[in-house]
């Protein structure tokens, strides 16, 4: 059973606003967050893409699909990776810094055993049914769903993908951290917080 897709896709094309500054540009775990990224989804994939910003803004030498559709979100970077690639795609967003290895290679692995007629393998927290819509990965068939979402004006991916064509794994509250996205700068603090947490776990496990 493989655990890798063709391609994996980095999606850096938000502006950032809410942020204050360029989340694709912040360091994290001795690296840029696109950069971060790209090395994690590497081992699942033959090539990792980047959506949206040109990785030349960052001294990234990376293939690039620009966005087909601007100013309607995710929605519109990932029509574009799949119209471009036309292949299964490994989505990821660039701003997760938690984000693992083990969590991907779970992914990959439950993607392996989908039913056929699933467009789409993903995370659902099971205490609110919220999903992981940017931590997925995206058979090429999903693409009409996207874009007749996209045509309706309805860009939100857990609302153009229905439930019937998920495939979800289930993850609790008490785990959520692994996939904490930072969209404030409050979301910073609570990174930096994090980390001093886990510093002192590992700390209390050498003792």
């Amino acid at each position: 059973m493989s655990i890798t897709v063709p391609n994996a896709l980095i999606l850096a094309g938000g502006k950032s606003t809410r942020l204050g500054q360029d989340k694709v540009g912040l360091h994290w775990s001795g690296s840029i967050m696109l950069r971060r990224m790209m090395n994690l989804a590497t081992p699942f994939c033959d090539q990792v893409f980047v959506s949206g910003r040109n990785p030349d803004q960052h001294e990234i030498d990376a293939p690039w699909i620009p966005d087909q559709y601007t100013g309607i979100g995710p929605i519109g970077g990932i029509i574009s990776g799949l119209r471009t690639l036309g292949t299964p795609l490994l989505v990821l967003a660039c701003d997760l810094p938690l984000l693992d290895s083990e969590s991907l290679t779970l992914l990959l692995r439950e993607n392996a055993r989908r039913p056929k007629e699933k467009v789409m393998t993903t995370f659902l927290q099971k205490e609110t049914g919220f999903i992981e819509s940017l931590i997925a990965v995206y058979q090429p068939s999903a693409l009409e769903w996207l874009e007749e979402s996209a045509e309706n004006g309805i860009y939100k991916l857990s609302r153009a993908i229905p439930p019937e064509k998920r495939h979800h794994i289930e993850y609790s509250a008490a785990k959520s951290n692994t996939f904490f996205n930072i969209n404030y700068p409050e979301d910073l603090e609570k990174l930096r917080d994090i980390e001093r947490q886990q510093l002192a776990l590992i700390a209390q496990d050498h003792l």
